[in-house]
């Protein structure tokens, strides 16, 4: 059935997802859920195995609390809210990777998942028999992966990998065939999570261009996304989470501003953030990031003076040796976007870092430029291409409108941009002569 039908293709009923913390949830509860934790996690699962005490009881952690909403077809609709409000939850138990605890979910149409990098891929096989085997997950029959295929190996740009087992893909090798084929085998219902944020910025913006095209086709979207302009290019209505609870749900304009207004208050030095819930099941398990630090010249609050020396800490935790470990640190408007990004290996420096062992690294951006505004700070713990452990948003810092060389107060021009770099005029008069106008 087409999503483009009339009436809701979605309908959630006072759905609610228990955990229990400190335990591995009960057993698996859907043949796909068996599937793909088999497939991408068999070494975690041993290890945690080898670890013991997986039947330890401790207490019950709320993921969603009773939510119902409803979708109609053909809608593009996103999903917002803090780390640890329920996003990825919701969508895991939407695409039936995992059940509720209580409540219904009705779904008219089929669904492809984009959720966790690789998910559905097999490590040993193949780009091209991926394909066959991620478009087979999605329900399609042999014939119409063929004939969508050349599209797909073209969109993802890994034609030169084709053949290569995909566990010597980079992160960003995987999501741009994972969604390829997400994207293309026309599903009635496309869910994205935020994977596409370890894409370059021209991937990330002809997947949200794709995305555009299966809404404008009668296809339903949910999205979810700490970018909140891709949010407002994309979405016409978003939902607002906040403690697994439905906080809003209505225009997308409004739910972003009520989410900045949550959520921006940068009213701290220092943010721990080892205790913060990973969008991704392995972020934090080989490293984990614990603090994050903003250290401005003076004072007590986060704040910097135009032209400042943008001097920030991260702190991590390594639980197992990690050789050519990196910190990347990237600096976003308040709305997602990225404005720059800081790869410590981009300028040689890593460390091997012992099991059990902390280990702080400090950036330096002198002078910056960044004109007067709040902007968030994201980081990653890197090894080569791969991403150990990654946390948007988890500091925040203002750049006031003071200049740092002279304290003299200044306001910016509205609408100038994010930047003021150093330029220089000068003044040439043009060498030749004017012609004289003359009337009739």
């Amino acid at each position: 059935m087409s999503s483009n039908a009339a009436g809701p293709v979605i309908v959630v009923d006072r759905l609610t997802k228990e955990y229990v913390l400190g335990t591995r949830t009960r057993g698996y509860t859907t043949l796909r859920e068996a599937a793909v934790t088999a497939v991408s996690a068999p070494l975690r699962r041993v290890q945690r195995l080898a670890r013991g005490g997986s039947d330890v009881q401790s207490r019950p952690f709320r993921a969603l609390d009773n939510l119902s909403f409803s979708i109609d077809g053909g809608s593009v609709v996103g999903i917002v809210g803090r780390n640890g409000a329920g996003k990825s939850t919701l969508l895991r138990a939407l695409s039936r990777i995992t059940e509720p605890t209580s409540g219904t979910i009705t779904i008219r149409g089929r669904v492809a998942s984009l959720l966790e990098v690789g998910t559905g891929f097999h490590p040993e096989l193949t780009g091209r028999e991926n394909v066959y085997l991620n478009g087979s997950l999605l329900g399609m029959r042999r014939s119409e992966i063929t004939r969508k295929f050349d599209e797909i190996v073209a969109f993802s740009e890994v034609e030169a990998f084709l053949d290569t087992p995909v566990k010597r893909y980079s992160s960003g090798m995987y999501v741009r065939l994972a969604f390829a084929v997400a994207a293309h085998l026309e599903p009635e219902i496309l869910i994205v999570d935020e994977v596409l944020a370890v894409g370059d910025a021209a991937f990330q913006q002809k997947c949200l261009g794709k995305m555009q095209d299966v809404g404008r086709g009668g296809r339903t979207v949910l999205f979810v996304s700490h970018n909140m302009s891709a949010i407002t290019r994309l979405c016409s209505r978003a939902l607002l989470l906040s403690h697994g609870r439905l906080d809003f749900d209505g225009s997308t304009l409004e739910a972003v501003t009520r989410y900045l207004a949550e959520e921006r208050r940068p009213d701290a030095l220092r943010w721990e953030t080892a205790g913060l819930p990973r969008r991704l099941e392995e972020y934090g398990e080989l490293a984990r990031l614990t603090v994050v630090e903003v250290r401005p010249v003076a004072g007590t609050v986060p704040e910097f003076r135009f032209g400042d020396d943008l001097r920030l800490s991260v702190t991590f935790l390594a639980t197992s040796t990690i050789q050519h470990a990196a910190i990347g640190v990237g600096i976003d408007d308040l709305l997602g976007a990225r404005i720059a990004t800081f790869n410590s290996d981009e300028v040689g420096v890593t460390l091997t870092a012992d099991r059990n062992r902390i280990y702080t690294l400090d950036l330096c951006v002198p002078r910056c430029v960044l004109n007067p505004g709040r902007y968030a700070i994201s980081c990653a713990v890197l090894s080569g291409a791969r991403i150990l452990d990654f946390l948007p948003q988890a500091g925040f810092f203002d750049i006031q409108p003071i200049r740092a060389d002279t304290g003299e107060h200044f306001e910016p021009t509205a609408g100038a941009g994010m930047v003021r770099l150093d330029c220089a005029w000068e003044i040439r008069e043009a060498t030749g002569s004017v012609a004289a106008a003359s009337g009739p």
